[in-house]
């Protein structure tokens, strides 16, 4: 887009806390310090204290919307009975916000996914012309379950998984919703080449990669010393592989092993005991920390030797890019979006998903500093030239002004 044509953007997104949310913060800040006028609309369901974007917002619109109350053990069954009319609720609030959307004649609508069915309904109802991005595939349609102990009787669960009316219908009608409401939208932006391979397999259709970006000036270097301790961050999900990096690091001999952190603002409680206890069992020491600050997290990154990555097929990960952007290499998965952040041996290393290479990619951090600070140095550099976020409004606007009326 050239500068100094305005664009009058709605916005709807409705995130839980956690990476995507803080990309949508990052876009409206900076695409409303570039002059763009940009109104919110979305639902009660939203977290919106976190990256909070309505104080950028003109204004802002926000529907109530309360999902069913669900049924406890042993009536669990019929949960998937309460979301399928949570779905059809959900119908009548979006083409509610859809028409009032329509009425201020904006010239694009900035539309970020739904919690509750991926691609927003809204994207069925809208007339003005919108630009959709979407960060996420849906993992349980495409990922295999990640097996774990306390998946209790999960092989007589998934028998009467397939004969389940309620649960074939919800899913049946979740995925339904998913598609069209993508199919609709005017164009389809995603984060990574890697995410757009994957929406061509399940949705048939071709979006463009629209990288987006880090905040170079929170996330930076802060010259503090190191300590014997690696960082991951990330909500404590089976998905996230932090059992792996448990397992890798045990293979690290001891007293060179060094200390786990983990930092997520979201925790499965089965999964973190899982975790715990996995820990204690490997004598790995790991520490949790929830909720902490941005900056506690970037004192985290600073003094950290390394941060270490493995989640299962990642469509794209901000965690190596705020990492390296407080010059801090990192140990990753060779998998998924984390190939197309994480340069092997020049911002950090690579390694595939075997306890013993990613225990060997750490330890050869460990026995080497001067290798950890050469690395972080050009970690840093890397970020500021390929994924500042300026770079990434840029290409943002590329594309609402394409797609404006």
């Amino acid at each position: 887009m050239v500068r100094g044509i305005l664009v009058r953007i709605a916005l709807f997104h409705n995130l839980p806390s956690g990476g995507a949310k803080r990309t949508v913060y990052e876009q409206v800040k900076r695409l409303t310090q570039r002059g763009h006028q940009i109104d919110l609309y979305s639902l009660s369901t939203a977290n919106h204290d976190f990256a909070d974007v309505r104080e950028f917002a003109r204004r802002s619109i926000i529907l109530p919307f309360s999902p069913g109350r669900l049924f406890r053990s042993p009536f669990g069954r019929l949960n998937q009975g309460v979301r399928i009319l949570d779905l059809l609720r959900l119908r009548g609030v979006m083409w509610a916000l859809a028409n009032e959307l329509d009425k201020h004649g904006y010239d694009v609508a900035l539309v970020h996914p739904c919690m509750f069915t991926f691609s927003p309904i809204i994207l069925r109802y809208l007339h003005t012309p919108s630009l959709y991005y979407r960060h996420d595939p849906v993992r349980w349609l495409q990922d295999p379950e990640t097996p774990r102990p306390y998946h209790r009787n999960s092989t007589w669960r998934r028998h009467l998984d397939r004969i389940d009316p309620l649960r074939n219908g919800y899913y049946r009608l979740l995925v339904r919703e998913d598609v069209t409401s993508m199919r609709t939208a005017t164009r389809v932006v995603t984060n990574s080449y890697f995410m757009r391979e994957s929406l061509y397999r399940l949705y048939g259709v071709s979006p463009f990669v629209c990288y987006h970006g880090v905040d170079t000036d929170l996330f930076r270097p802060l010259r503090l010393p190191r300590e014997n301790f690696v960082i991951s961050a990330g909500a404590i999900a089976p998905k996230k592989g932090y059992d792996f990096i448990i397992r890798s690091l045990a293979r690290i001999p001891q007293p060179a092993r060094p200390r786990l952190i983990l930092v997520g603002n979201a925790a499965l409680e089965e999964e973190q005991r899982y975790l715990a206890g996995l820990a204690q069992q490997m004598e790995v020491e790991v520490e949790f920390r929830h909720l902490v600050t941005d900056q506690e997290l970037v004192r985290l990154y600073n003094q950290a030797l390394c941060t270490v990555y493995a989640p299962v097929m990642e469509p794209f990960g901000l965690v190596p890019l705020e990492s390296m952007a407080c010059g801090t290499p990192v140990v990753g998965i060779r998998e998924g979006g984390v190939r197309e952040t994480v340069v092997d041996g020049q911002t950090g290393l690579l390694a595939d998903r075997s306890p013993d290479d990613f225990a060997a990619a750490i330890t050869r951090l460990l026995d080497n500093l001067r290798l950890v600070e050469e690395l972080g140095h050009q970690a840093r550099a890397y970020v500021e030239q390929k994924w500042h976020w300026e770079h990434a409004i840029d290409r943002l606007e590329s594309h609402l002004q394409q797609v404006a009326r």
